[in-house]
């Protein structure tokens, strides 16, 4: 599995409010979040954003409370992969259960730019800055990670083994 697309970047300890400003919680459907995601903290990022694009934080993203809306909103955005210094705890759960892939990598978070073009490639964990020529070495997902991602999600995984 792969994902490809333009960086947007963002700096440390990026909460859930700013993923999803609470005000929109009232909502439950996906399409419905996407149009609200990042708002809080980049206006024109519902604009700009394409299917396939990459974000990519420093420490700590998807602190604050536990909304599971905050990683369907990137999803439903249309952002394919997360890749930061850090993530909350919660956050990289409920991101892997609703099958947003993301990847632990300082390097790559200090070292790719907003607007840069990257791959990523999951079965390895490299990651590649298609603008600067660089590659990283991120956390390869697990076999039964890369499953619950390729089923949208640990629901569908669940309910599609047998």
């Amino acid at each position: 599995m792969k994902a490809n697309g333009t960086v947007f970047k963002y700096g440390d300890n990026v909460d859930t409010d700013v993923i999803i400003p609470a005000r929109y919680l009232n909502s439950s459907d996906p399409a419905e979040l996407a149009t609200h995601c990042m708002e809080d903290i980049d206006q024109e990022f519902v604009n700009k954003v394409q299917k396939g694009d990459i974000i990519v934080a420093n420490k700590n993203f998807g602190c604050g409370s536990s909304r599971e809306h905050a990683p369907i909103a990137i999803k439903a955005a249309g952002v394919s992969c997360v890749i930061a210094e850090t993530f909350a705890r919660i956050f990289y759960r409920n991101a892997i259960n609703i099958g947003l892939p993301i990847i632990e990598c300082p390097e790559a978070a200090q070292g790719i730019d907003a607007g840069d073009e990257v791959e990523v490639d999951f079965d390895s964990g490299m990651i590649y800055d298609k603008t600067k020529g660089t590659k990283f070495q991120g956390q390869a997902f697990p076999e039964f990670m890369q499953k619950i991602i390729k089923a949208e999600g640990l629901i569908n995984y669940i309910n599609n083994r047998g």
